[in-house]
C-alpha cells in the first residue's frame, strides 16, 4: 500500500487516487485498523471495476505536533503541506475517527480546519469511526456528515461504526443480527465509494507546493511604523 511519502506512482487514465486519513491516537489502533479495512475494500472493488487504486494513507497522529503548530503559527511543515496536498487532490477519501465525548477527536477537527474550503467540492468521502460502545453510533450522521456537508463534500450514504464489540463477530446470534456484521458493513460501504469514484473523471494531480516561509518584522520596527 503506497502512501504520499514513498509513492512513485505515475498517474494513468485508469489509476484513481484514494487517501485515507485516520485520526487514531494508539499504535495499533482499531481506528487504523478500520481504515485499513475500507481502503482495501475500495481497492477491491475499483480493480473490479476496472480501475488501479492508488492509496495514500495518513496517521494524523504522526503530525499532530504540525498540526497544532500551524493551527497558532499559520505555518506548515512540508510533511503536512504534503499531506494536505495529497488529501486536497484525492478522487475518493476515507474520513476514519475515534468517538471522544460523543463527538471526532480534536485532531481530526484540527486537520480539517486546514483544507482549504473548496479543494474538495464534488469529491466523494466515505466515513468511519470508532468507539467502546455502540451507543455513541449516530456520531456519523450527528457530527461527521455535517462537517464534510460544509465542505460541499458527496459523502457517501453508508457510514461504519465499530464498537469495541463488533471486532470479531463472525456468526449471527440473536444480540448480533446479520446486519450488524462489521466485515458486511466494511464490503458495502467500500462498494458504495469505488462505484461513485470509478464514475467520475480521475482529477488533475499537480506537484506539491512547498510551504511559505512567513516574513519577520523586527518588534522595533513594528512599533516606529515603515520608514519612507
Amino acid at each position: 500500500m503506497a502512501t504520499a511519502f514513498d509513492s512513485t506512482d505515475s498517474f494513468t487514465p485508469h489509476s484513481r487516487h484514494i487517501a485515507v486519513v485516520a485520526a487514531g491516537l494508539s499504535d495499533p489502533s482499531s481506528t487504523s485498523m478500520l481504515g485499513n479495512q475500507l481502503s482495501a475494500t475500495v481497492a477491491e472493488a475499483l480493480s473490479q471495476r476496472g480501475h488501479k487504486a492508488e492509496v495514500h494513507y495518513f496517521e494524523l497522529r504522526e503530525v499532530a505536533t504540525d498540526i497544532a503548530e500551524s493551527m497558532v503559527t499559520f505555518t506548515r511543515s512540508e510533511r503536512l503541506n504534503t499531506m494536505l496536498n495529497e488529501v486536497q487532490q484525492a478522487d475518493g477519501v476515507i474520513a476514519v475517527t475515534p468517538v471522544f465525548k460523543a463527538s471526532y477527536s480534536g485532531l481530526f477537527k484540527s486537520f480539517w480546519d486546514l483544507i482549504d474550503n473548496d479543494a474538495l467540492t464534488g469529491v466523494p468521502i466515505q466515513l468511519g469511526a470508532t468507539g467502546g460502545s455502540p451507543r455513541h453510533s449516530l456520531v456519523i450522521d450527528t457530527a461527521m456528515r455535517p462537517l464534510f456537508s460544509y465542505l460541499r463534500m458527496r459523502v457517501m450514504p453508508t457510514g461504519v461504526y465499530a464498537a469495541t464489540q463488533d471486532w470479531g463477530a463472525t456468526e449471527q446470534t440473536d444480540s448480533v443480527p446479520n446486519e450488524a456484521y462489521l466485515s458486511q458493513r466494511i464490503i458495502h460501504a467500500g462498494e458504495e465509494l469505488a462505484d461513485v469514484v470509478s464514475r467520475l473523471d480521475p482529477r488533475p494531480r499537480q506537484t506539491s507546493p512547498k510551504p511559505k516561509e512567513l516574513e519577520v518584522i523586527p518588534f522595533e520596527q513594528l512599533l516606529n511604523g515603515p520608514h519612507p
